[in-house]
């Protein structure tokens, strides 16, 4: 470490000679040796150095006192005096005005060279870098040992014995390593992962300040990016068992293989969360789970997140979750299935949290199936194209003219084909709303008030709406 008044003035070959007491700075560590000649050098002085001047250009008594006070108020550890060149001796008036500001003076014989003082320091200096250089590598060395034959919790256990303190992560607000109190006092820090994931370092006051925490929160950040990237692509990966399932191309003995290889059991009860984000979607496929679902399986199916449950806290779990989504900054719808034993039990469930989804709130409860879900949920009807095509030409028309036809259908439809309850709702009169239902007629081939009709209407708006 770097040396000590006590030592300094220990050591024979410099023959330093203590002018006064010097017991309150012995055990102060000495982070330079300023020499000088300027009568005022405070610009030049930072804080727990020694001073080392032959006074040469002190000539007065005031200027001495001057000098020695300006040494104090800039908290120098003591002061080196060289005499044999400007003085013969250290003057009183100096050792006066240090006894009174607590200031130690020493001798410095002529024939020691203030750079032999210097070189000491440095050299003391320059031994203490490298220690600490050597303590941080071999820390550097033990966080990467523990992360590359474990695990970051292992990691971020290893970084707490090294700081003392106690450690903990956050990743959207939810904690996945250590044990994180809001309630008590932390440091807390960004971590860099090159991905939008809010991750945060927290260290539990008080600790002391190291290097070590900059190469940690690398680590960290490493880390976190490289399991996003693992965790969308086995998302990707269980997709595409849910896809052949919902598509019914997977059923009986392949099934159940398939299913038991997700870390499922085909005979219990299962629920299927449903997520379809309107804000970030691109986070939805590393996106970490809150504690209660972190266990569950969760798979990426036509850019909506699912999630398969297997406890009964079903309704717990999906307000949890659109909570957490909310804090997280991601505009999500979120609906959910009935829970379901068997292999065909997760179809059904998904099937009726996608139902659940077209009601547009933010929690979505399930309904019963309907023939209308089950032909949208269908693979092999080209829905979005029989869609367009039947409401193409009023979406043109909105966009041409800035009209609310599409609107217009959808409150139509969605109130029974009540002309006067469609009126109120979009504060139109009567004959204009009889007006856009006969021009959406015309447009698009179909009358709304014809069964057949309204039906075809009703599943090309829905349609699109799950596209």
């Amino acid at each position: 470490m770097a040396i000590t008044l006590r030592a300094l003035l220990a050591l024979d070959e410099l023959d330093l000679r203590p002018l006064n007491d010097h017991s309150a700075a012995n055990d102060t560590a000495i982070t330079w040796g300023a020499v000088t000649e300027l009568l005022n050098p405070a610009d030049f002085l930072t804080g727990r150095e020694i001073v080392l001047t032959t006074g040469v250009r002190q000539k007065t008594t005031a200027s001495q006192r001057e000098f020695v006070k300006t040494l104090a108020q800039n908290d120098v550890v003591a002061l080196g005096f060289g005499t044999g060149l400007g003085h013969k001796n250290v003057p009183a008036s100096i050792l006066q005005t240090a006894n009174e500001v607590g200031l130690p003076v020493f001798e410095v014989p002529y024939q020691i060279p203030f750079a032999a003082i210097t070189r000491i320091i440095a050299e003391a200096l320059n031994a203490d870098h490298l220690q600490r250089l050597e303590r941080l590598l071999r820390s550097h060395q033990r966080l990467t040992r523990a992360l590359l034959s474990s695990d970051l919790d292992t990691m971020l256990d290893e970084l707490a014995r090294i700081l003392k303190t106690d450690v903990a992560l956050t990743l959207y607000g939810e904690c996945i390593s250590g044990n994180y109190d809001a309630q008590r006092d932390w440091n807390s820090l960004p971590v860099a992962t090159g991905i939008r994931d809010k991750c945060v370092l927290h260290l539990a006051q008080p600790y002391a300040p190291d290097p070590l925490i900059e190469y940690a929160q690398s680590l960290i950040g490493l880390e976190v990016a490289n399991n996003a990237r693992l965790l969308a692509s086995e998302r990707q990966s269980n997709g595409q068992v849910l896809a052949d399932l919902a598509a019914g191309t997977l059923a009986g003995d392949d099934a159940t293989v398939r299913i038991g290889a997700l870390g499922l059991n085909p005979k219990r009860e299962h629920a299927v969360i449903l997520i379809q984000a309107a804000t970030h979607p691109e986070r939805l496929p590393a996106l970490p789970l809150p504690a209660e679902l972190s266990s569950q399986v969760s798979v990426i199916i036509e850019d909506r997140l699912a999630i398969i449950v297997a406890h009964n806290q079903l309704q717990h779990s999906v307000r949890r979750l659109d909570t957490y989504l909310n804090d997280a900054g991601i505009t999500t719808r979120v609906g959910y299935g009935g829970r379901y034993p068997n292999t065909p039990g997760i179809r059904w469930s998904y099937f009726e949290a996608l139902e659940a989804l077209r009601h547009g709130d933010r929690v979505n409860v399930p309904n019963k199936l309907s023939l209308t879900s089950l032909l949208l949920a269908a693979r092999d009807v080209p829905l979005q194209d029989l869609a367009e095509e039947a409401l193409g030409p009023i979406r043109k028309f909105d966009a041409t003219h800035d009209s609310d036809l599409e609107r217009t259908l959808r409150e139509y439809l969605n109130r029974d084909g009540s002309v006067g309850a469609v009126a109120e709702s979009l504060g139109l009169h009567r004959n204009t709303v009889r007006y856009r239902m006969q021009q959406i007629s015309e447009l698009t081939g179909y009358d709304p008030n014809v069964t057949s009709d309204r039906v075809q209407l009703w599943i090309a708006l829905s349609a699109l709406e799950l596209g």
